[in-house]
């Protein structure tokens, strides 16, 4: 089950991020760190209605955040769409939940409710060495677009999009917009 995040999730989505980074520095992909993302991240994303989280038996086994917020970087790219996009940020999932799906779910979601939106147009970046989030995004219909540089990293970042105009014409299986009453004040 995919629900919005709640502040009362915030201990178990910061217990997640600390596996995921260890996870990552053993494969010196260093994305994540003590710098970012933070804990005050994750509140500003449930406080703005952005964070999303998947449960399994209770328990918050990945999120994601969904907005329309683009790091500057982004404007020197040519993405296949200028505007009305979504942006995926901060996705993770507890390493000992991988490769049961929650992945694919959460990109799935993110697509459902882009397309409740009429948002036509799906983007991300990831570390150039995280090739898991990578192998995931082609995999889910993502395309490469180019790289960017953000500050204070010492890798260049991968960025992709996924057009959801041909999906446009089919519904989505649930409502997300009435369900869910997220990100009203951002979708005009």
């Amino acid at each position: 089950m995919i629900r919005k995040a709640m502040m009362t999730d915030l201990d178990s989505i910061m217990e997640i991020l600390q596996t995921i980074i260890i996870e990552m520095h053993k494969d010196n992909n260093f994305q994540w760190d003590e710098n970012y993302p933070k804990s005050k991240d994750f509140a500003n994303d449930i406080e703005k209605g952005d964070l999303f989280v998947s449960v399994r038996e209770n328990s918050v086994v990945g999120f994601i955040c969904i907005n329309r917020d683009q790091p500057l970087e982004y404007r020197i790219l040519k993405w296949s769409a200028a505007e009305n996009e979504f942006v995926i940020h901060r996705m993770g999932v507890s390493p000992y939940y991988r490769n049961t799906g929650i992945g694919a779910e959460l990109i799935k979601f993110a697509d459902e409710l882009s397309i409740s939106f009429g948002v036509t147009c799906l983007k991300t970046d990831t570390n150039s060495l995280n090739t898991k989030a990578q192998r995931l995004f082609q995999k889910s219909g993502y395309n490469f677009v180019g790289e960017i540089w953000l500050p204070g990293k010492e890798k260049p970042f991968f960025c992709y999009e996924k057009s959801l105009k041909y999906l446009q014409k089919k519904q989505p299986l649930l409502n997300w917009k009435e369900l869910l009453g997220c990100m009203e004040r951002r979708s005009s």
